[in-house]
């Protein structure tokens, strides 16, 4: 046989495996656990770390303000030295909208060895937890709640006993490129830490989304939230892992009534915001960068390949089995991306995109490479964290 045959049946193998063996990643029913209401509803602080964030503010923070929540709950939103006047937008907003009490607080520049969001919310959680409260919601200034979010978040955690209950917020999807870009994100993450596993009382692998972390605020002393993961660039899956690593419970799944508002209408948006992270993922390390290469080159871009090489060269045998195999590959790949089509509510034509869509985080992850190696690694909002400098000791 040809030694596109060859890739192409390796690429069909690789495709059943993941089917069947990687968590069933590919299907999207992981939701909220069953709930039971409390008899008495504990005290929650919901910390909001914001770097420049008035565009996206006036809808997010009155879902905040807005919560239909039974037991006593108040907003911290700790302004990470914006310059578009994010504080005083959300003190006007609060006398706006009457609700959950807001405090606004400015931590300054982070210190050295700290990266900017997990320096925020090390400001808010320590005015946090001077008030005492038995849960922290730590949530993004660009994701919207629905008016029972709160309350589904701690139902769920306090029936099931987790010490870390987490969404993946439904991202925005409405221009082109985030439908053939963003769903595609989240079947990666999925892809990558599959929820089933995560959920598993003792899993080995976790992760979190950063958007909506509702955690114990015993759970956070426990696992010295966020002095023990200060450095993290990709801070939610950090946070998780320190959870688990202190023992405690961890559940990440899908939303259904929490959502991101941040539009990321160019391709240009969307390249940055999965660049900037992609080779900290890789731990800056050139081997996995090669090997995640070659890996998406054979998994995902070898199936259309094979089926050319099939339907236009098929005077040879080896041919025809590169056309079968790359033909059922590339079948199996577009349904197991189905699911996270229609949970996104997208037309399922997109599916048989995905090798095109996995090119583009291809050359976004190798461009993150790229950017780390010129010293600008993962630039958000003004600040660079290429290598951030160690710590000072506590």
């Amino acid at each position: 046989m040809s030694s596109i045959a060859w890739i192409a049946l390796g690429s069909l193998a690789a495709w059943l495996w993941l089917l069947l063996g990687q968590g069933f990643f590919w299907r999207t029913d992981q939701r909220l656990p069953r709930r039971t209401a409390p008899g008495s509803w504990p005290y929650v602080v919901i910390v909001v770390p914001a770097r420049d964030e008035a565009e996206v503010l006036p809808e997010s923070l009155p879902s905040l303000l807005r919560q239909a929540y039974p037991g006593r709950a108040e907003v911290i939103l700790v302004d990470d030295d914006s310059t578009d006047g994010t504080g005083k937008l959300a003190q006007e907003l609060a006398l706006r909208y009457d609700g959950l009490p807001l405090t606004v607080t400015s931590p300054g520049e982070p210190e050295p060895g700290w990266t900017g969001k997990l320096w925020a919310l090390r400001h808010g959680l320590a005015l946090a937890r001077a008030r005492r409260p038995e849960y922290l919601l730590l949530t993004d200034a660009d994701i919207a709640h629905e008016p029972d979010s709160l309350s589904e978040l701690v139902a769920a955690a306090g029936s099931n006993g987790l010490d870390l209950v987490s969404q993946m917020a439904r991202l925005r999807v409405t221009t082109g490129w985030e439908r053939l870009v963003v769903p595609a994100f989240v079947y990666f993450f999925a892809q990558l830490y599959p929820f089933r596993w995560i959920n598993r009382e003792r899993a080995w692998r976790t992760a979190a989304a950063g958007g909506c972390v509702l955690l114990r605020t015993d759970a956070a002393e426990r696992a010295e939230i966020p002095d023990a993961v200060r450095q993290a660039v990709i801070d939610d899956v950090a946070v998780a892992r320190a959870v688990r690593r202190a023992g405690g419970r961890v559940w990440l799944g899908l939303a259904e009534r929490v959502e991101s508002i941040r539009p990321y209408p160019r391709l240009t948006d969307l390249w940055r915001m999965v660049s900037r992270t992609a080779y900290a993922q890789l731990r800056h390390s050139p081997v996995l960068l090669a090997g995640t290469v070659a890996g998406l080159a054979v998994v995902y871009l070898a199936p259309p390949v094979a089926l050319c090489a099939g339907v236009f060269g098929a005077d040879a045998p080896g041919d025809t089995v590169a056309g079968w195999a790359g033909f059922l590959a590339w079948a199996v790949m577009a349904g197991t991306y189905a699911p996270m089509l229609h949970y996104y509510r997208q037309t399922l034509w997109l599916a048989p995109l995905l090798p095109f869509t996995a090119l583009l985080y291809l050359l976004m992850t190798v461009d993150s490479a790229v950017q780390h190696y010129r010293g600008r690694g993962a630039a958000w909002k003004g600040r660079t964290y290429s290598r951030p400098e160690a710590a000072p000791d506590r």
